[in-house]
């Protein structure tokens, strides 16, 4: 982009400002003198605020947003309207439409019944209506297009805003201040620098000085369009050239992952375990314990290797004898559990039937019986009860006697079958 220079600006008269009189005191820093009660504007300043506003608006463009151009006065409508659609930006060069920014959800409203219009007109049953509805429809697609036609594809709200004159537009200025969007505009010696923040001071009223300075900014904004084909392109031709190596490396992919997944697992190992320190108890003696088992099972199972059989056959013998044994000593048990408690209910019943025998006596008789002195069927009572438990514990005692007369009749039979092998032994000799 070719740059502007002091005797350009010159010459398109961008250095004129107001009257004296009609002067704003925030823009004495850009005033660069007093001539025949015109105020002259500092080329010099205009120059850099222009590169300033130049690569603000390259940005913003180049991130694929969008610049809404204002300028609804006559001598900046051409201009703008044929640069905005050159490089198919957004702008307003009739009335500014109050909520255009602030209240954009009913505009969009009208944008879609504008497109809605259109679409209408483009079908076939259309000349099918009638001469009046056509007009009408006509008449409406022509109003909305007039005031909302720059900004008809427009589907959010601009980055920025490129404003001609700031006091002409100060709707435009408020609703954009409101909404936080960056202003770009020209600024005059009569209207407030400090609205605008990118102010560019320069004559607003020439037709030349409006040109040079709008031309200048759209060159800017078209090669931020430039720059932003050209990243698209270049991250276009990374992506084919990644999937190029992919298709190459197509068989030794599979390989990293796999080698990628094992530098993982290695890595988790090493890593030290985030487990709480009872936790970490726990699994320890819990491991303890199996590695115990384990360790026992098979000892054991060494030892029954180990082991012939008739000594594997000898320990289940014994336990059949110990658990003959334990059965018989519960038996027995129980049997002198019965004996106590019939003992116990012996003397209970010796007294409920002694106190029986003595009311009865006592109207008979008349004589009292001392507490002293007992009945004779008491004694009756307990032989009874000794002669139970002697019989009960007999069958124990013959058990017993049997299985060690069974016992020494087994050792003398074997003794008798070792004699005569030592008899014929020695009649051999």
């Amino acid at each position: 982009m070719s740059k502007l220079t002091y005797k350009n600006l010159l010459d398109a008269g961008v250095h004129f400002g107001h009257l004296t009189r009609k002067w704003d005191p925030h823009m004495a820093p850009y005033i660069f003198m007093e001539r025949n009660g015109i105020h002259i504007i500092d080329l010099n300043k205009t120059l850099v605020t222009l590169e300033e506003a130049s690569n603000a608006i390259r940005t913003i463009v180049r991130s694929g947003r969008k610049v809404l151009f204002v300028a609804t006065k006559k001598q900046a409508k051409s201009i703008v309207e044929e640069e905005a659609r050159r490089l198919r930006m957004p702008y307003v060069t009739e009335r500014w439409l109050g909520g255009m920014l602030t209240n954009f959800t009913t505009i969009r409203k009208s944008l879609k019944k504008l497109s809605s219009i259109e679409k209408l007109m483009k079908d076939e049953s259309y000349l099918n209506l009638a001469k009046r509805e056509r007009l009408m429809i006509a008449r409406e697609k022509d109003k909305l297009a007039k005031v909302l036609g720059g900004i008809s594809e427009l589907t959010r709200l601009p980055a920025a805003i490129f404003v001609v004159d700031v006091r002409k537009e100060h709707i435009a200025v408020k609703e954009a201040q409101k909404l936080n969007i960056p202003i770009f505009a020209i600024v005059d010696t009569n209207s407030n620098p400090n609205v605008a923040d990118f102010p560019i001071p320069a004559n607003d009223d020439a037709y030349k000085s409006i040109d040079i300075i709008v031309r200048y900014l759209t060159k800017a904004v078209e090669e931020g369009l430039l720059e932003r084909k050209k990243d698209k392109e270049e991250l276009r031709l990374k992506q084919e050239e990644d999937e190029k190596r992919h298709m190459d490396e197509g068989p030794d992919t599979g390989m990293e992952a796999e080698e990628k997944k094992a530098q993982k697992r290695i890595n988790k190992e090493k890593e030290p375990s985030k487990e709480k320190p009872e936790l970490k108890e726990t699994s320890a003696k819990a491991k303890t314990e199996v590695e115990e088992t384990t360790s026992k099972g098979k000892k054991e199972a060494e030892k029954k290797a180990d082991t012939p059989a008739e000594e594997q056959a000898e320990p289940d013998v014994k336990k059949q004898t110990e658990s003959k044994t334990e059965m018989k000593a519960e038996s027995g048990v129980e049997e002198k559990a019965e004996s106590t408690a019939a003992k116990a209910a012996a003397p209970e019943t010796d007294n409920t039937a002694g106190s029986e025998n003595k009311v009865k006596e006592e109207p008979e008789s008349g004589t009292k019986t001392k507490p002293g002195d007992k009945t004779k069927e008491e004694p009756e009572s307990e032989d009874k009860s000794k002669s139970d438990s002697e019989k009960k514990a007999e069958p124990v005692s013959k058990k017993k006697t049997e299985e060690k007369t069974d016992t020494k009749a087994e050792k003398k039979s074997d003794d008798k079958v070792g004699e005569p092998i030592e008899a014929e032994s020695s009649g051999n000799k």
